[in-house]
């Protein structure tokens, strides 16, 4: 039987001590992927990213899973990528793509490309007078402030004109100001989800009251989602336009803006959460993809 590893960190493997309060989605991926990888001659392995290098040994290939803290590790999480391709593991997705798709300014690729995202201000280091000049350029009153390199909503920040920073207050590192979207109360995110390349499933995600991140470790809550032709095909043309061909696996997540345009928050391709409650095909479908494209290497 082939082993698979599951790329998870010490706050998303069971057994840890304590583990982040969004840990119960690393279980609910895994009981989704694991019967479904045995159908197929595969044994789903959980394993630290940060595990001695010989534990890797074996395993036919690794999912990136719930590593939800390489943000704060990346040049070490690629590295580790990198360590693994050299002893005959390959990453799905590869390293090239983590790289890619690590900084947020992708999204400037993908404008480039035509697909339309969140207007977004790029600074090194921004502070509140970057914030007050945002406000002014979006013509709104409020923003949301994000890491360029960030998972989960975690370290963001949304300020309005009468909650603005202290004078001295700093980001401390490189990060994205864009408009805080009202769609976001009103309706929440849509994520769509894609398996080989092909749509999956999607989901709706609404923030808790009070609360404009709409990730389940901040009281989100998610439902299944039946999108409008025209909004899928929206996010068919925002895979269209990555610069990699036959990824195992691909979220977009998208808001509305008040145009009513739907636009691309997030293009999540190194470790994204794919909502197995929502999609019920997830395991047959990721299973198959994979089982595929380690055949297509045997074969190379």
């Amino acid at each position: 039987m082939r082993r698979v590893g599951f790329l998870a960190c010490a706050e998303t493997l069971p057994g840890s001590a304590p583990r982040r309060g969004d840990a119960f989605e690393h279980d609910l991926e895994v009981a989704a992927l694991r019967p479904a990888f045995a159908d197929r001659g595969m044994d789903l392995v959980e394993i630290d990213w940060r595990a001695p290098l010989a534990d890797f040994d074996g395993l036919a290939a690794v999912l990136l899973g719930t590593a939800w803290d390489y943000q704060d590790s990346a040049a070490e999480f690629v590295a580790r990528l990198d360590a693994l391709a050299a002893r005959g593991v390959a990453a799905c997705n590869p390293p090239e793509v983590v790289r890619w798709n690590l900084d947020k300014r992708y999204l400037r690729a993908l404008a480039d490309a035509g697909v339309t995202v969140i207007p977004t201000k790029w600074h090194d280091d921004p502070g509140r007078a970057e914030i007050v000049a945002a406000m002014d350029a979006f013509a709104v009153d409020r923003v949301v402030v994000k890491r360029q390199v960030g998972a989960g909503g975690l370290g963001q920040h949304s300020f309005t004109r009468d909650a603005l920073p202290d004078e001295g207050w700093r980001m401390g590192r490189a990060a994205m100001i864009q408009p805080f979207l009202p769609a976001i109360e009103s309706e929440g995110e849509f994520t769509f989800v894609f398996i080989g390349g092909q749509f999956s499933h999607a989901v709706q995600k609404r923030p808790a009251t009070g609360e404009y991140r709409v990730q389940s470790l901040f009281g989100g809550a998610e439902a299944a989602h039946y999108p409008s032709e025209q909004d899928l095909a929206t996010a068919q043309a925002v895979i269209a336009a990555l610069p990699f061909a036959d990824l195992l696996y691909a979220r977009v997540d998208m808001a509305r803006l008040p145009s009513d345009e739907p636009a691309v928050m997030e293009c999540e391709l190194i470790e994204p959460y794919l909502y197995p409650d929502q999609g019920p095909e997830l395991g047959e479908r990721l299973a198959e993809a994979l089982v595929e494209r380690l055949e297509l290497a045997r074969l190379q």
